[in-house]
């Protein structure tokens, strides 16, 4: 698994585990699922990852979004 497929797949599964609390615990986990959101759009545009960086730390192979 490259770097961009690991920032993808954490960024599905955060945004699933905002869904659950939101549905189960409060509605208020929506602001969660925002914050997501917005951390998806400006890496988008950007380049500046903090999950890219973290990944990358812990030795995934760069993609070729994320060089």
């Amino acid at each position: 698994m490259n770097l961009d497929r690991a920032v993808m797949a954490f960024a599905g599964v955060m945004i699933f585990v905002s869904l659950a609390l939101t549905h189960f615990v409060s509605p208020w986990f929506w602001l969660f699922t925002a914050l997501i959101g917005a951390n998806l759009l400006v890496a988008s545009l950007t380049g500046f990852c903090p999950a890219a960086i973290l990944f990358r730390k812990l030795g995934v192979a760069s993609g070729c979004a994320f060089k």
